[in-house]
């Protein structure tokens, strides 16, 4: 609906309102008027109303801004005076009008116009005192919604912001630890075996590059992480020989779902120390990725010794990536770990 449409419908329904109530307080200071007399009294009372109304509904809006940095006192003598005006110059129109008409035979045009003018001072002060209350209501109302609402939005980018902070403290825990425990498998090759060292050192600079992107990113594409899984893998198999066996698996429809950096190679780094380095026939690791609604699920399974939840203690990489998958994505428990058939399963679900 146009505003000025909207604007007359309002003074049209305020009009009739006032016309009505004015109409029954005459009708009761008179003792009662008569059903004949009812047509021309709201006619007369509608005239006056309308003469009033109209103009005040027009000046009193612009006056609000105008008066908005002056005293209560200022304020309300104005605002006053202002409506005062309008009520006078109303009332002598009005007047005129009920005279021409006849609404009021048998009275003169003076005692018409003197009676009419204080009638209506007196009517629009008092109507217009309790509309500029009410819209002065509105308006603090209105302002302590603004200030609710931009305080919940400060708090909501307060959390935001602790959250980002919160989760760059714990990516740069996990980033330093796997990358001195890659430094150490090809620094111990070197000796050994230089041109397989080599090699390894091309897979270690892409772990390298792709830690410092890590950085500037909270999710990436789930053929990367598992890109770099591999390539600790293979530089971890390089130290541990046939101990280290490993498989991957992944749906290829499923390569670009969203995964937090390094999830996948925090799992696999934690069954290379745990399930790996402490056997002397080492274990096997096996990596999936599965379609799970709108995000996938990833698995990282060995044949070590197994553990629980309640074993990870504070600051181990599993409890850090499980902190930063409650970051993420909200969930409370976001790690599961099971055990069957000699396997230990480390699984996670990602949204993104």
């Amino acid at each position: 609906m146009p505003p000025y449409l909207k604007l007359a419908l309002q003074v049209l329904a305020d009009c009739v309102v006032v016309t009505l109530l004015v109409a029954f307080a005459l009708s009761l200071s008179s003792g009662g008027t008569p059903l004949d007399d009812l047509g021309p009294t709201l006619a007369e009372v509608w005239i006056y109303v309308i003469l009033i109304a109209t103009p005040a509904h027009w000046a009193l809006p612009h006056l609000y801004p105008l008066m908005a940095n002056r005293g209560p006192a200022a304020k309300w003598s104005v605002f006053a005076a202002v409506l005062a005006a309008i009520s006078v110059a109303g009332s002598i129109a009005g007047g005129v009008i009920v005279f021409v008409l006849s609404l009021e035979p048998g009275v003169t045009l003076h005692a018409l116009l003197a009676y009419s003018v204080k009638l209506s001072i007196f009517l629009a002060l008092l109507v217009g005192v309790v509309h500029a209350v009410v819209i002065l209501l509105q308006d603090r109302l209105h302002a302590a919604e603004t200030s609710l609402h931009e305080q919940k939005i400060k708090y909501e980018q307060v959390l935001k912001l602790a959250s980002e902070a919160r989760l760059a403290a714990l990516e740069a825990r996990i980033h330093p630890h796997f990358l001195f425990n890659a430094l150490n498998t090809v620094a111990s090759l070197i000796p050994t075996a230089p041109v397989q060292a080599e090699g390894l050192i091309q897979r270690l600079s892409a772990l390298l590059r792709f830690s410092l992107d890590a950085n500037q990113q909270r999710l990436v594409a789930l053929h990367r992480e598992i890109k770099i899984a591999r390539d600790y893998l293979e530089i971890e198999q390089a130290r541990f020989g046939p101990r280290l066996r490993f498989a991957i698996d992944m749906n290829g429809d499923l390569a670009d779902r969203q995964v937090p950096p390094l999830a996948v190679q925090t799992l696999v780094e934690n069954s290379v120390k745990y399930a790996v380095g402490p056997a002397r026939d080492g274990a096997e690791i096996r990596v999936r990725a599965l379609a799970d609604g709108d995000g996938v699920r990833v698995e990282v399974a060995d044949t070590g010794p197994g553990f629980s939840a309640a074993d990870l203690p504070a600051g181990h990489g599993l409890d850090t990536l499980c902190k930063r998958l409650t970051v993420l994505f909200g969930d409370e428990d976001p790690l599961r770990i099971t055990r069957g058939d000699g396997w230990t399963t480390v699984a996670f679900r990602a949204r993104g």
